[in-house]
């Protein structure tokens, strides 16, 4: 499991790694690394992806440097945190709270 204790830690910008995709997700999204450190630092593990490879990871909800809620899909090792995609939650298709997909 991925603790959020652990990568508020971890959390500095020379600490995050981004996947081709990731970079690729946050240029198309206008997210900066600002919004991820300080999503993490805001934030909360909502889901944990036991199951994924190389590493476990979660969604943790937090906000970004403009006070928008931001779900940042995350992993880590004891090096980095590795950014797998971040996104602005569509408040039709999740809860109120952007904890709880719609229609689950």
């Amino acid at each position: 499991m991925v603790d959020i204790d652990i990568l508020r830690k971890m959390n500095r910008p020379e600490k995050i790694a981004l996947t081709k995709h990731a970079r690729e997700r946050l240029a198309e999204r206008a997210i900066t690394i600002d919004d991820i450190v300080n999503g993490i630092d805001t934030g909360e593990v909502i889901k944990q992806y036991e199951d994924d490879k190389p590493l476990p990871s979660c969604l943790v909800l937090g906000l970004s440097v403009n006070n928008k809620y931001i779900h940042i899909v995350v992993s880590n090792d004891e090096e980095y945190i590795y950014i797998i995609t971040a996104y602005y939650p569509d408040p039709q298709l999740w809860s109120d709270d952007f904890k709880t997909r719609k229609g689950r």
